[in-house]
């Protein structure tokens, strides 16, 4: 449910007073009042004005997202962090994650959207200057290293192939013994 600013206002100035705003029909009076002490900690954080509604989500760049996250991970709890800065305590947990599964990379914006389709290309090919010799150099090198690492993952892909398959065919064998060994118990 959205809340006006009057009205947050409102709620807050009458917390500071020590008493409660009336809960609203349909909500649980007890998360009213965590979500009012929520808003008291956010103005006292940042001032009145980050009760407004805001008109446009805020960007965040890696830094800024990193500066937040590594506050929590030196200690501090993610919920005061996350009041100090404005934002979703959820938002701040997903940074998180994001943190410790990619590294810096995961706080990296991703492009959103829908990709091209495969047909549509470029109407205007762009003319790249031609590549110095260093860059030569070094494109080889790394072609020559790509082709070496893709060969090094063919290598690994038979072996678990060829392991697998070992598997299957000891417990098969295994399978095999058992029918066996049981069939000739029931003959006695």
């Amino acid at each position: 449910m959205r809340y006006s600013y009057k009205f947050k206002r409102t709620c807050v100035d009458l917390y500071q007073k020590g008493s409660w705003p009336p809960t609203p029909e349909g909500l649980n009076t007890r998360q009213f009042h965590k979500m009012i002490r929520e808003w008291f900690r956010m103005e006292e954080a940042q001032g009145p004005e980050v009760l407004r509604p805001k008109r446009h989500h805020k960007l965040w760049t890696p830094e800024e997202k990193m500066e937040l996250v590594s506050r929590v991970l030196a200690g501090k709890s993610c919920k005061s962090t996350a009041l100090e800065a404005g934002i979703n305590k959820g938002m701040l947990y997903q940074w998180i994650q994001k943190y410790n599964i990619f590294g810096y990379n995961g706080l990296v914006r991703k492009n959103q959207g829908r990709k091209p389709k495969e047909g549509t290309k470029m109407k205007h090919k762009t003319q790249s200057a031609p590549l110095t010799e260093s860059e030569r150099e070094e494109l080889i090198r790394l072609r020559a290293e790509n082709e070496y690492i893709k060969t090094e993952i063919a290598v690994i892909k038979k072996e678990i192939a060829l392991r697998e398959e070992k598997n299957a065919a000891q417990l098969k064998a295994k399978k095999q013994r058992w029918y066996k060994t049981s069939g000739k118990q029931d003959t006695n």
